[in-house]
């Protein structure tokens, strides 16, 4: 198996597409075509987790937080970004990461952290734009059904409907010149034809898929269409999701509970306001820039990390902002990773890094 392998895997569960306009997700270091000897996933790349891949010898890394993130203008060995690069280059190591990509699906990282806390109804809290695109095409009428059928193989899917199109009946024509192969009609004349418009949605990641699966299907020797980008969100992704408990539950059992199960050191948290729990707003790593859809949403409670001081008072007595860490939040993403591969490659070497990245350390 090549390394391409595990990233097509990885990428048909959390596109590149998906990933923030900073971000700075996939293949860093190495060559997709380099057999894969193992896997280890992990949340950072740090030397240490560099060393246990060479020690159990594993020549991809995949990780959650990208290690370059910033443009690297010289490879002095001067911090710990370029220390980790040149090992992982000495020792042939690849290294992957899978970032906001990974946020902005719904059984991603969040998805982690509401199944700690056994939510259920979840949906994405704030869906992502300019996603959804529309593919228009032409063809005969006879031949309409099987050139749809295909575009559905991909797209036409909207929420929980799928095999969404429009179509039009009409005419089209068109002259085959010399030298061509027309489907109908002859070379030199006019040919008119009896055609529907078919308008079919899909996600825009998989624009070349659908491309492919048009001209595929169609009879036609040149196949035309366009592709437009709707305004439409796709609320399978965005930032942050929003869950229900089974039974309510006080604040001070809420947090009882995360310290208990995220294994908390320490949580920062806004004022109680003494209200029963029973919708949670989740965003693993950095989410107060969700706070206003947090209170929108009707949650109680939201779960983040990384809130400044001043966010706190965003609160304003409407909702419980509790910080449980950045690491903290997203520590069970090693768990998510490893299982998505393990899943899809049942007899390979997929293993979890045994070293704790988190840079973060508490005195009590």
């Amino acid at each position: 198996m090549k390394i391409i392998d595990v990233l097509e895997c990885l990428e048909n569960f959390a596109p590149l597409s998906l990933q923030e306009d900073y971000d700075n997700a996939g293949l860093l270091i190495g060559n997709g075509q380099d057999e894969c000897s193992g896997i280890i996933t992990t949340l950072d790349v740090t030397e240490k987790v560099v060393e246990e891949a060479v020690k159990k010898k594993c020549n991809l890394i995949v990780a959650h937080h990208p290690i370059i993130f910033k443009g690297l203008k010289k490879l002095n060995g001067t911090n710990y970004v370029e220390r980790t690069v040149i090992s992982a280059i000495k020792n042939n190591i690849a290294v992957y990461a899978i970032h906001t990509n990974l946020d902005n699906v719904v059984e991603g990282v969040n998805f982690k952290i509401a199944e700690k806390l056994a939510l259920q109804n979840i949906q994405v809290l704030l869906p992502k734009e300019k996603i959804l695109k529309k593919i228009v095409t032409f063809a005969p009428k006879e031949n309409a059904t099987e050139v749809r059928n295909a575009l559905f193989t991909s797209g036409g899917k909207l929420g929980k409907y799928s095999e969404c199109s429009f179509n039009i009946e009409g005419t089209g024509t068109f002259k085959a010149a010399e030298g061509a192969n027309p489907f109908v009609g002859k070379i030199g004349e006019r040919h008119e034809e009896k055609e529907i418009r078919i308008e079919v949605i899909f996600p825009g990641y998989l624009q070349n898929q659908i491309v492919k699966a048009l001209k595929a299907a169609h009879p036609y020797e040149e196949v035309a269409y366009d592709i437009y980008l709707l305004e439409s969100k796709l609320k399978d992704f965005g930032s942050g999701i929003i869950g229900n408990l089974v039974q309510p539950i006080s604040e001070k059992e809420l947090l009882s509970r995360l310290k208990r199960d995220f294994k908390l050191q320490i949580i920062r948290h806004s004022p109680l306001l003494n209200k029963k729990i029973s919708k949670i707003a989740i965003c693993g790593g950095a989410g107060s820039f969700l706070t206003s859809l947090a209170k929108a949403s009707g949650a109680q409670a939201f779960i983040t990390s990384d809130i400044k001081y001043h966010e706190f008072f965003d609160a304003d007595s409407k909702i419980l902002m509790v910080d449980i860490g950045h690491y903290e939040s997203e520590q069970f993403t090693i768990d998510l990773l490893a299982d998505i591969l393990k899943e899809k490659f049942p007899n390979f070497a997929v293993l979890k890094t045994k070293i704790n990245t988190n840079p973060v350390n508490y005195f009590f």
